[in-house]
């Protein structure tokens, strides 16, 4: 939230190339830290940079190319699951650890630097960690994210002056009429669609292995399918989103994630159809978000703080809906809680979306013809 409200009044590329940069301090000094109560402010200030970071990329994309920005929005985000599939590989390459190839969180992550740090008989508050593998995978990708921010810093110091790209911005702006009841429809929209999309790849590993009876190589690589295919078609989309429009691929993901988290449901226990469904639901899911970014510019002018807005109920539907699976799975092992919630937020997300179409078309059909050949 805090960084739409920055976006609004601080040029973005500013505001982003600080934001990196923070992120870069963090990822430098994590490993480092002898002390749980330093690993906190760090792990915070990572935190609130790659909230920032979050949120003015999107603002980004949308400043620079409006509703014309589709693909550009696909490849951003298409870079999200690029790397969220290598940075695992290369912090388990560091470890050097024959560990099983399942699903590690980001939080299991940071529970390990954080054990490791808490048993340093040291009473320094900075040490080099015993070991350095983990070290050189904390330097190399803050690295890589400094140089980033260094070209972030670059686009600033080459970007005309913000008088003229308020008017710019100023000229071009639309409001639909149901402005914020879009917004919080779309908030809730992205509340079930990422809560749902991170409950199941958190969760298709154990899921795997103690409902379907799978062993754990097998298992792996059904999580593995999961995110490949997402991350493909991320990729893919960025071709796609020159010739559909973003609400056509929304319906199209919503009907793949429908159709593939029922027949889970229906074959819960066939290994064939968890194969086949779980890869059509990666597949699925993959373009919703930044097509739904997309879409909602076309209607109304999103600002900072409008971003955040929706941003963060993206944020709390990966908080909440997976801690109340694990609740919930533990009360009931022997249902698949797992493949219930993501058909149930399929089902909502499906029939959120005609709603929020109707909300921002109704006003437009009398103003604008050109409305009309989507329609």
């Amino acid at each position: 939230m805090i960084g739409g409200v920055l976006l609004d009044y601080m040029n973005p590329f500013l505001l982003l190339g600080v934001s990196m940069l923070a992120t870069a301090v963090g990822l430098y000094f994590i490993p480092l830290c002898k002390k749980a109560f330093l690993l906190i402010i760090m792990m915070a200030v990572f935190g609130a940079s790659v909230g920032v970071v979050d949120t003015g990329g999107n603002v980004l994309i949308l400043a620079l190319w409006g509703d014309k920005g589709a693909p550009h929005m696909q490849a951003l985000h298409f870079s999200f699951a690029l790397g969220a599939f290598l940075a695992p590989l290369l912090a388990k390459l560091a470890w050097g650890t024959a560990a099983s190839a399942q699903n590690h969180t980001e939080s299991d992550f940071n529970s390990l630097v954080l054990n490791r740090s808490s048993k340093a008989a040291s009473d320094s508050v900075f040490a080099v960690p015993d070991d350095m593998n983990l070290l050189w995978a904390y330097a190399s990708i803050g690295t890589y994210v400094l140089v980033v921010s260094v070209f972030l810093f670059g686009l600033f110091c080459k970007k005309h002056s913000r008088k003229e790209k308020s008017a710019a911005s100023a000229q071009g702006a639309r409001r639909a009429k149901y402005h914020w009841a879009l917004l919080c429809l779309l908030f809730l929209f992205f509340f079930f669609y990422v809560g749902a999309e991170v409950t199941y790849g958190s969760y298709v590993f154990s899921f795997a292995t103690t409902h379907v009876g799978m062993e754990e190589s097998e298992a792996a690589g059904l999580n593995s399918i999961f995110w490949g295919t997402f991350a493909a078609c991320r990729g893919l989309a960025i071709i796609f989103a020159t010739v559909l429009r973003p609400g056509t691929m929304i319906v199209l993901s919503n009907i793949g994630s429908l159709a593939s988290s029922f027949f889970l449901v229906l074959f819960d226990k066939n290994p064939l159809c968890l194969w086949i469904a779980t890869s059509v639901y990666g597949a699925s899911m993959a373009t919703t978000f930044p097509s739904g970014i997309s879409w909602i510019e076309q209607y109304t002018t999103l600002t900072g703080k409008s971003a955040a807005f929706f941003v963060i109920g993206a944020s709390l539907g990966e908080m909440a809906i997976p801690a109340v699976i694990g609740i919930l799975q533990e009360h009931y092992p022997d249902l698949p809680v797992i493949l219930y919630i993501c058909l149930g937020s399929a089902i909502f997300t499906a029939v959120l979306f005609p709603v929020m179409y109707k909300l921002a078309t109704l006003p437009l059909q009398r103003q604008s013809k050109g409305r009309k050949n989507e329609d």
